[in-house]
This record gives C-alpha cells, sequence and structure tokens, in this order.
C-alpha cells in the first residue's frame, strides 16, 4: 500500500453524472466517509451527458490542477465517449458503474442499457405516483395540520417542536413512498394524562421524536434568539414532559440529537417493518 498523500486544504471532489448526479453524490459521499480527515469540497456538476458537457468540465479540472490542487471525479456516466473526457484529465476519475456493470453482464450474459438516468428517470411511473402522493400527504398535514386524514397515514411522528419531524416525514415520502404526518408537542398536550386527543385513535402509527435539550436549545435559539421558547429551561422541560408521555403511551421513540435524517427515517422503516 502506497503511503497517503497530504490533501490541499479542501479537495475537490467533482460529482460528474448525465442524469441528476443523486446515486452518484450518495455513494461517493458513503465511500468518503470512511476517511474523515480529508477535508474536501463537493461540486456537483449534473446533466453532462454530451462529449461538449464533458469537455466543459475537463477544462474546469484542469484549472484546478494548474492551481496545485488535486482534483477527484466520482461519476456515473454511461456513454464511453462522454467518460473518456474526464480519464483524459489529470483528475483521479472513479466510475462508479463501469466494473459493477460489466460484472452484471458477464452474470445474466446480455449488454446492459446503457441509457441515460435508468436509476432516476420515470419509467417507473407507478413508484413516481407514489412517491408524489406521498410528499404532497406529508405537506398536507405538516406541523399538525390535516389531522382528519391521519387515518390515512402510515406514520405519525410525534415531538416537539424543532426535534426533526418534517425533514423526517418529507424525507419517509420521497424515499420510502410513506405517507407521514407528524404532530408537535405543546404544554396543552402536557396537562393531559393521555395522548393528545387527535392522536388517540391511532396509536397504532405513532413514533416520537426526541432530542437534547442542549441541542434543542441550540437550534430554536438560531430561530427566536431570546426568548422563551428558546430557553434552555423551556427546551428541558418540553423534552422532558415529552418522554414521559411516550413513555406513558408505551411509544417507539428515536433520539434525533446527533442522528441524520436518513438514519431517523431508516430506524422507522426498520419499526414498522417489524411491526
Amino acid at each position: 500500500m502506497t503511503a497517503p498523500r497530504p490533501a490541499s486544504p479542501s479537495q475537490p471532489v467533482l460529482i460528474v453524472s448525465d442524469h441528476t448526479g443523486l446515486t452518484a453524490e450518495n455513494t461517493a459521499r458513503a465511500l468518503l466517509a470512511h476517511f474523515p480527515g480529508q477535508p474536501l469540497r463537493y461540486l456537483q456538476r449534473p446533466f453532462v451527458a454530451t462529449v461538449e458537457a464533458a469537455r466543459g468540465v475537463a477544462r474546469e479540472v484542469r484549472a484546478l490542477a494548474e492551481r496545485g490542487e488535486r482534483p477527484l471525479i466520482f461519476t456515473t456516466i454511461t456513454d464511453p465517449a462522454v467518460l473518456r473526457e474526464l480519464e483524459a484529465t489529470p483528475a483521479r476519475v472513479f466510475d462508479l458503474l463501469g466494473p459493477g456493470l460489466a460484472a452484471l453482464e458477464e452474470e445474466f450474459g446480455v449488454r446492459a442499457a446503457r441509457s441515460v438516468g435508468r436509476y432516476h428517470d420515470m419509467h417507473d411511473q407507478t413508484s413516481y405516483v407514489a412517491r408524489m402522493d406521498a410528499l404532497d400527504f406529508a405537506l398536507a398535514t405538516d406541523d399538525g395540520l390535516g389531522n382528519r386524514q391521519y387515518g390515512l397515514a402510515d406514520v405519525i411522528l410525534v415531538g416537539v417542536s424543532r426535534a426533526g419531524k418534517t425533514p423526517t416525514s418529507l424525507f419517509l415520502a420521497l424515499q420510502y413512498s410513506l405517507k407521514a404526518s407528524n404532530y408537535p408537542l405543546a404544554e396543552d398536550d402536557f396537562e393531559r394524562e393521555g395522548l393528545p386527543i387527535p392522536l388517540e385513535p391511532y396509536r397504532s402509527k405513532l413514533h416520537g421524536l426526541t432530542i437534547d435539550p442542549r441541542r434543542l436549545h441550540a437550534i430554536r435559539t438560531q430561530r427566536k434568539p431570546g426568548s422563551r421558547y428558546a430557553s434552555l429551561e423551556q427546551c428541558e422541560y418540553e423534552v422532558r414532559q415529552a418522554e414521559r408521555l411516550f413513555a406513558r403511551a408505551g411509544l417507539p421513540v428515536r433520539d434525533t440529537t446527533s442522528a441524520s435524517v436518513e438514519e431517523i427515517a431508516a430506524g422507522i422503516v426498520a419499526q414498522l417493518r417489524r411491526e
């Protein structure tokens, strides 16, 4: 194994795709997460589907190299001519599809359909429509709105304000096509012994989200500095009361303090599958 090269102050990582670039970026970030000490900056270059577009990226890469930087390219380009333009640059190119497609061609005994945007296109209309319907539902029932539609929900997230309910609901919709509602707990809800009245009929759909009060204090301070809403005392009170409510109701609970929305959503989906 060669000795590690010193990284530049912020090494450029170009995400180059012939479509949206979401697959390439997710894969690149997953790989690079194993090198936490490397300072990186991500440069998204989607819809590079022609040789001319690739030459534009190649010029950018050469300019970076001339400044003494060491660009990395992560790509899901499928057109060999377009890919060659990138491989002719001084960057280290990571072809995220090539080796895998070649192995699958050998396995299946047929050539891969190397067309643009196979993963993120709309060839699967049923899946696309389901995701859009779930997204519309999440927006319509966000933050306690549309509680009359809770019967249609796959999951209802419950927690104090700014605990991560809305981003998790939207991610569940877009990634998993789940109809996710969310309900914000307020002080009136803590005065009851049981669940808030709108949630009572849907106990089996409820998932609690909690958060460290100090983290909640920091988030709320950015939103409303100096307010009672953002005070550490108020945050500690709300989190404590919410966790007591979750315990009394026997709800599954996820801590969002240091978890990404992807981790929170994946945990909820795993819980739903177990149930």
